[in-house]
């Protein structure tokens, strides 16, 4: 099966300044693809940045939640590229806890940057990938939006959300050649767990309770390099050792 080229792609990649984000920007840099790093954290993505190359790579601080500023990002994304080829729509907020226990903003919070965020990002691309008639938005998701989990109500909440507008969106705009994924990660051992010693994260890879960001990246680079007739809708990734 022929696997496609990513070489002179460009995209966008929220969350970009760790974890997740920073791993599958990394990836996407050594396919050859122009990287546009989204995040709040403004001195990471800029670091990042330098690493990557600023030929290849563009870094804006972006605050999902603000509309301004997804607004900002599309217009320079558009203004430095010219075009929107992928979303990685990755950047997401943890807060465990019983919603008693829990700050109603912080709750709140979450699903305003896990759902409202990521709906906000899709409806700044979707112009443009309507109109060169491709694209792929690839959501980051949870194995909470899959199940319902003791302790996280309104995370895993936000996260089904998700995965319902994922599959109903792919719908609506596969006529015009665009895809729609969602990647669900069990237990990764990154900064949103609240791990990252590298001591710590290589045990717990060793013991196969964890995954490491660079696991989800290649996945992701998998699905983006499927075929245009294949779209991989929903993944989950599991640590071989996380019972659940």
């Amino acid at each position: 099966m022929e696997s496609q080229d990513l070489t002179g792609r460009v995209a966008i990649v929220t969350g970009a300044g760790s974890g997740i984000g920073e791993a599958c920007a990394r990836m996407l840099a050594g396919q050859g693809v122009r990287v546009v790093l989204a995040g709040r954290r403004e001195e990471r993505l800029r670091a990042l940045q330098a690493d990557l190359g600023e030929t290849v790579a563009s870094a804006v601080r972006c605050d999902v939640t603000q509309r301004r500023d997804i607004d900002n990002l599309i217009g320079r994304t558009l203004e430095h590229f010219g075009r929107v080829d992928i979303l990685l729509a990755n950047a997401g907020q943890f807060t465990q806890g019983r919603i008693a226990d829990v700050d109603v903003e912080a709750l709140v919070s979450m699903v305003d940057t896990n759902l409202a965020g990521v709906i906000r990002c899709i409806k700044g691309v979707l112009p443009s990938m309507i109109a060169q008639k491709s694209g792929d938005i690839i959501v980051t998701s949870s194995i909470s939006g899959h199940l319902d989990i003791d302790g996280e109500a309104v995370y895993s909440a936000s996260k089904h959300g998700v995965i319902t507008l994922v599959n109903l969106l792919r719908k609506e705009v596969s006529p015009h050649g665009i895809r729609v994924s969602s990647i669900s990660p069990g237990i990764v051992l990154n900064e949103i767990w609240g791990v990252t010693d590298p001591a710590e994260i290589a045990a717990g890879l060793r013991e196969r309770r964890g995954l490491c960001s660079e696991d989800i990246a290649e996945i992701v680079a998998y699905m983006l390099k499927m075929p245009r007739r294949i779209t991989l809708r929903d993944i989950v990734a599991l640590p071989q050792a996380q019972q659940i």
